[in-house]
């Protein structure tokens, strides 16, 4: 209901600027003088210095308010470049302002934006699992790779032989690693969608059936197994069960969501650090019996 209000309201407030817009556009003057300009220049700019300080703050804590904060820099950025521009049109400080507008307000406030969306969805595309995927989640020998990750391909070399090289070109040529600046190997998290046999034909549904079906043992062994230890991991585990009426699209919607969240929290941090461990994270939805 609260929900319904709020947008009859903003649809309301859009409809009714209309008229007064109209009405500013044609009763304003042309040429206006105004006390406190200074006042008004510099609190705007203050207001940014600290919109700036505190998104650094909250970046660097990771904190997800981050992500309206810099929107909020962003729209005072392209205001900033608006009232400079038009207010200085007539000056001989135009071009300084335009300037200043192209070159450094605008492209920043654009990759703030880019930045809070990134940091909504973690920018993990989610993309449909493969049958070579499937080759690689199926072989052992991969799994051992990606778990020794960070590494360069000398201590690879080392841990786990020679053949592992080879398993990390196979990797990534998949899209699994890449090499960074520092010459180590990285994993890069994934986001794939479960295939449906139906999808594929002859053989091919043969094995992603059975790969399905041993994926789910495997995840019904692992939630047996956390269940019976639950006691033992005290604060690291957690649990949460809802029930909930959707719509097809609503339950989309939910599963967007879901995902933007994990792959933010994947990107967090795709490497071991102090006072880290690994967790396995789970949604599963599905209607009830009956």
């Amino acid at each position: 209901m609260i929900r319904r209000l709020l947008l009859v309201f903003l649809g309301a407030a859009a409809v009714c600027l209309v008229p007064w817009v109209l009405y500013l556009a044609n009763t304003l003057p042309d040429q206006f003088d105004t006390a406190q300009w200074r006042v008004a220049w510099v609190g705007f700019d203050v207001a940014l210095v600290w919109c700036f300080a505190a998104a650094t703050w909250l970046g660097l804590r990771r904190h997800r308010a981050a992500v309206p904060l810099l929107a909020a820099t962003a729209a005072l950025l392209v205001c900033d470049a608006w009232f400079d521009v038009v207010l200085d049109w007539a000056s001989a400080d135009r071009t300084a302002s335009l300037a200043l507008a192209l070159c450094a307000e605008l492209p920043i406030a654009v990759l703030l934006v880019l930045t809070a969306r990134k940091l909504l969805s973690g920018d993990m595309r989610p993309r449909p699992l493969t049958l070579r995927d499937i080759e690689i989640r199926s072989d052992p020998g991969y799994e051992r790779v990606l778990r020794e990750l960070p590494a360069t391909a000398g201590e690879l070399t080392r841990r786990l032989g020679a053949e592992a090289v080879v398993r990390v070109a196979v990797l990534t040529e998949a899209g699994y690693v890449r090499r960074r600046w520092d010459g180590r190997w990285h994993a890069l998290p994934q986001n794939t969608r479960e295939p449906r046999p139906a999808e594929f034909t002859g053989t091919h549904q043969q094995q992603v059936t059975e790969y399905l079906e041993a994926k789910y043992d495997r995840e019904l062994e692992l939630l047996s197994w956390a269940a019976r230890n639950r006691d033992e991991f005290g604060s690291w585990a957690t649990a949460w069960r809802g029930q909930a009426w959707l719509t097809e699209p609503e339950l989309r919607r939910l599963e967007a969501e879901y995902q933007d969240l994990v792959a933010r929290y994947c990107r967090m941090r795709p490497a071991p650090a102090p006072g880290s461990r690994e967790l396995a994270v789970r949604l599963y939805t599905f209607p009830l019996p009956g």
